[in-house]
């Protein structure tokens, strides 16, 4: 489950170049620019977690719980049934534990702000999972208004984001990041999107991230497939303990 972490660290290290400067609230968009965006005191999934690199591709079941923003409480289990991770996402750091390898890493955001060279904080995953704006929209932002999909166009630090809205059902369907110094890239889509709680849902997710790294070219792509997707104000546990005998890495 190592590729776990380092899942972790290569989204951080282009996701979160977009929330540098960035307060977690975000206001209202403009009217002439509608989205619609899912709202929680809880949310609590189920899906398939599909990780793929050059080299391999490896799937495992995932539970999701969220309290808002607060805690993103995640498991993985792969295919013979047996929990081979979890990961607890907080507003001051991202643990990772390998059940399979007895081991777990700890990353704080401002080890990870001084790795990358950005300001990382929690509130950057938690939209991204909801399929809510990544980044508070601007009064300086560009709209570009079309007949399928209006474009909201933003430019944070070095890195250019365009967020495509269906016109029709106000949901955010795909964001492109690039680094202009870098030509790292992400590209994250929203697709099948189902009724949650009056409101919709994307049950099918694929994050592709392009960077490079002193030894070249990295290409990893995550899909995730959810079978179950809920909101509301009931209150979750967020279970979460490491053994003593495991290592730090």
């Amino acid at each position: 489950m190592k590729y776990l972490a380092f899942f972790f660290m290569g989204l951080a290290g282009l996701l979160f170049s977009c929330s540098k400067k960035l307060t977690p609230a975000i206001p209202p968009p403009s009217p002439s620019l509608e989205i619609e965006e899912i709202d929680f005191e809880y949310f609590h999934a189920k899906a398939k977690l599909i990780f793929r690199d050059e080299k391999k591709e490896q799937d495992v079941k995932t539970h999701i719980r969220i309290r808002k923003d607060s805690v993103i409480w995640m498991t993985f289990t792969g295919l013979a049934g047996v929990q081979g991770g979890r990961a607890l996402i907080n507003r001051d750091s991202v643990t990772i534990v390998s059940s399979v390898d007895k081991e777990y890493f700890v990353f704080d955001y401002k080890e990870l702000s001084k790795r990358y060279n950005l300001d990382i904080n929690y509130f950057t995953i938690q939209s991204a999972i909801l399929g809510n704006l990544i980044t508070a929209h601007a009064e300086n932002d560009k709209i570009t208004q079309g007949p399928t999909h209006n474009i909201l166009e933003q430019q944070r630090a070095n890195v250019i984001i365009k967020n495509f809205i269906n016109a029709a059902s106000k949901k955010l369907e795909k964001v492109e990041m690039k680094e202009s110094n870098t030509n790292n890239s992400i590209v994250v889509t929203y697709e099948n999107f189902q009724p949650v709680n009056e409101k919709t849902y994307a049950f099918n997710g694929t994050i592709s991230i392009n960077y490079r790294t002193p030894s070249g070219l990295v290409n990893n792509t995550i899909i995730l497939e959810y079978s179950k997707a809920e909101v509301g104000d009931k209150e979750l546990k967020f279970p979460f303990n490491i053994p003593r005998k495991y290592d730090r890495r």
